[in-house]
């Protein structure tokens, strides 16, 4: 028999029962009471799988923030770049120096290296000094730098405005900086008095006009005694530094050293010596180098040199020795491997026979002769003295009456060809059918021909000249140009076309592509590329490769095919800026077309023309472009040309240069006649890279009114001569009090057209045409500054 159940009533409810008593009325499976579902193991198994991915998670991150502080300041990793950056010309930025390197080298700092290691902070630094008025110099530096130390004097006035700590050349500097990306910073600050309540009264007040100039974190020091620098020193050892992600993307070397191996100087090339520390990434020696402002190049060799700056007490004297006797022992050198050297190429090679005709198979060749055949049967009435060849490029015209929708377009002014003419596809023009219809029927008498008609060219012009000094002051398109009289309008705006809509018309990006487009690269689908490349680069620093040199190694690059003049320059730049090396990534070698976002600087008050020559500053690289200025449009594929740079707002400049994977910052040079320093012309960043992005420059012709009837028209000024008109028909024009419109048919022998218009016209209004061509960048004389 079955176990008999006790029956359990539900207690009453009390005010103040408790959750236990409540709860007393549920049997268990074991008293047999309640049959239910038992609790399995797979909730005990889901909860234990989050506690452990939990813990997961933590370890990982606790080994990243690990693995990061040893490379940062571990004894195997690189030194780390301090970049002393005077505010003023008030600081005495040599004294600071001479400080912090008196602190760090435990000595009396009469050391010549900027590189120091000290055994007491277990740190080893580089310290630079940035120079006051060298804005090159600066920039260099603080691509380089791990911190900003920037310094301030206290003995400058301190009134309610930041000028007093800044000057014009510290807040430029500042403007560059932020848009480069600034690393970690930190604000030390000189001269303070020596009684502490104005010292603190000082301080405070320095950093209250300073906060808004730097990020959140920045922190402000006194740097006066020792005392003060070691306790900065102990902060900076172990303070987590943050560089620009666009730098850890890329291995690079900070040069020490520069030399030169020249095998034969009639060539004009030689082999270029860089020694300094390998930082950011594993370089590998079948990867191409660019140096700074020379160009893209293939390593020869790749060694591996002993540590100059070791730690070690011991390993520092052994150092100082093999200082003395100038030798370097090479612990290990990598060679190339021709099979997997990433070849140089900078430029496409163009087939010169790529645009040519193939050979006519024989069913084509079949098919003209029957074709041939077929044309000698009709009979054709030919000019005299034209024989049957030139006869095959007329094309038979077909007498067509003009109707007065104005569908006759025979002189090969085409609108684009996914749209139909004007007159057929307007709105305006089919809600007023009737009354254009009436119009249309009109015709004009031969005494209605121009006043002008009999006019010698000298009177032409100057009657034309007065009625445009009329219109000139209420003009406000900058894109109003003046038809030659001496040149046909169609021979003179041959390369120009209309659009019906300039967001939705249709363009072909390769048509009628210059011949520089045959020299760049371009990709079917950038974001795939980028993701492929970055994840190819982030594979070779995972994997454990013979022809790789980890990150931190003293190493020394050969450098293949240098041109000598720009290897005997950095020799001599060496000692007062820094030159920089790092590895390019797959196709960063390689040319096309680059779009960056940029806007005007604020203090740069010179106009900026399109195709003007400008310095680009792009991450590491430097080159000189000539960009053609556009508008940045996010509804349009296409992008309207700008003459100048604009500013106050962002503008599209797309330029001939290497390839480089966005994001990247960027800093716009330009060097004035009669100054050799350059000027900071714009600051932008990298955009895309995109050869068939449309860029149209536009211009509109202009007309002037003669008579008026209501709807109708008589327009001159605009061309001069009726064949213009012919090929211009099929043009859309408008007016600048709203009205558009469309030409009917020239009138005259001056150019004078008849047009009609959705309403009622002004004397007094401005006939225009719109018209397009395509505009693209020039390419540059000269690609890299130091070549010059």
């Amino acid at each position: 028999m079955g176990r008999s159940r006790v029956q359990v009533n539900k207690a009453h409810k009390t005010r103040f029962s408790s959750k236990s008593s409540r709860n007393l009325h549920r049997t268990s499976l074991q008293d047999g009471g309640r049959i239910g579902k038992a609790e399995g193991n797979h909730v005990k198994g889901a909860r234990a799988a989050r506690l452990q991915r939990g813990k997961m998670l933590r370890e990982q991150k606790r080994a990243a923030v690990l693995k990061e502080k040893r490379a940062s300041g571990g004894s195997t990793s690189a030194p780390r770049v301090i970049v002393l950056f005077p505010l003023s010309a008030s600081v005495d930025l040599n004294s600071l120096g001479e400080d912090v390197l008196k602190l760090l080298s435990n000595d009396d700092g009469s050391s010549s290296s900027s590189t120091v290691a000290c055994s007491e902070y277990k740190l080893r630094a580089t310290v630079l000094k940035a120079p006051h008025g060298d804005l090159l110099t600066c920039m260099e530096m603080a691509k380089v730098a791990d911190l900003m130390a920037f310094v301030v004097s206290a003995n400058s006035p301190w009134e309610e405005n930041v000028s007093s700590f800044i000057d014009s050349f510290g807040s430029q500097c500042l403007s560059v900086l932020r848009s480069i990306g600034l690393p970690s910073t930190t604000v030390l600050i000189r001269d303070l008095p020596s009684e502490l309540k104005k010292k603190n009264e000082l301080k405070k007040m320095c950093a209250s006009q300073l906060a808004s100039e730097f990020p959140e974190d920045c922190k402000f020091y006194p740097a006066d005694t020792r005392d003060e620098l070691h306790k900065f020193m102990w902060l900076f050892k172990a303070q987590k530094l943050t560089v620009p992600h666009w730098r850890s993307q890329r291995p690079y070397v900070v040069t020490e050293k520069v030399g030169m191996v020249v095998s034969n100087e009639s060539s004009g090339k030689c082999t270029l010596l860089l020694s300094g520390y390998l930082r950011a990434r594993k370089l590998s020696v079948n990867q191409l180098v660019h140096v700074s402002g020379i160009g893209d190049f293939q390593l020869s060799e790749l060694e591996v040199l002993k540590d100059p700056f070791p730690l070690n007490e011991r390993k520092k004297q052994n150092s100082m020795e093999l200082d003395d006797s100038h030798d370097e022992e090479v612990l290990r050198s990598l060679h190339p491997d021709p099979m997997k050297q990433e070849p140089l190429v900078a430029e496409n090679t163009p087939d010169p026979l790529a645009g040519e005709q193939t050979w006519p198979t024989e069913a084509e060749m079949a098919e003209a002769d029957r074709n041939q055949k077929q044309g000698k049967l009709k009979k054709r009435t030919l000019p005299r003295g034209m024989s049957e060849y030139q006869a095959a490029w007329i094309v038979d015209e077909i007498d067509e009456e003009d109707s007065d929708n104005g569908d006759s377009d025979d002189d090969g002014m085409v609108l684009d060809k996914e749209e139909d003419h004007f007159s057929n596809q307007d709105q305006d023009f089919e809600d007023d059918k009737e009354t254009l219809r009436d119009v249309d029927n009109e015709t004009y008498n031969d005494s209605e021909m121009m006043d002008d008609e009999n006019l010698t060219r000298e009177q032409y012009e100057d009657q034309m000249k007065k009625i445009k000094e009329a219109h000139a002051e209420d003009e406000e398109f900058p894109d109003e140009v003046e038809t030659p009289i001496d040149q046909p309008a169609r021979k003179r705006f041959a390369k120009y076309r209309g659009l019906k809509s300039f967001r939705t018309s249709s363009w072909d990006p390769n048509e009628s592509l210059p011949q520089d487009y045959a020299r760049i690269f371009a990709f079917d689908n950038l974001a795939r590329t980028q993701k492929l490349v970055l994840k190819q680069a982030l594979k070779m620093e995972e994997e454990s490769r013979d022809d790789c040199v980890p990150t931190g190694s003293y190493v020394r690059l050969h450098i293949k095919e240098v041109p000598l003049v720009a290897a005997s320059k950095l020799s001599s730049l060496v000692s007062s800026k820094p030159v920089i090396a790092f590895g390019l990534l797959q196709h960063e070698s390689k040319m096309s077309v680059l779009h960056f976002s940029v806007k005007k600087y604020d203090g740069y008050e010179d106009p900026i023309k399109t195709k003007e020559e400008l310095m680009f500053h792009v991450g590491f690289r430097q080159f000189v472009a000539r960009p053609v200025f556009s508008t940045d449009n996010f509804s349009s594929d296409k992008h309207k040309m700008e003459r100048f740079l604009h500013p106050g707002r962002f503008s599209l400049a797309s330029v001939y240069g290497p390839i480089s994977f966005p994001s990247l910052p960027l800093v716009v040079l330009k060097i004035s006649e009669g100054s050799d320093a350059p000027a900071v012309a714009a600051l932008g960043s990298l955009k895309s890279i995109e050869p068939n992005k449309i860029i149209l420059k536009k211009i509109i012709l202009t007309g002037y009114p003669q008579r008026v009837s209501k709807m109708k028209a008589s327009v001159r000024y605009m061309f001069h001569n009726p064949e213009d008109v012919r090929w211009f028909k099929p043009v859309e024009v408008w007016s600048k009090c709203g009205r558009r419109g469309r030409v009917k048919e020239p009138v005259g022998t001056h150019g004078a057209m008849k047009c009609i218009f959705n309403g009622v016209v002004q004397q007094h209004d401005v006939v225009c045409m719109n018209l397009y061509k395509r505009a693209y960048p020039k390419w540059p004389e000269r690609m890299y500054p130091q070549l010059l």
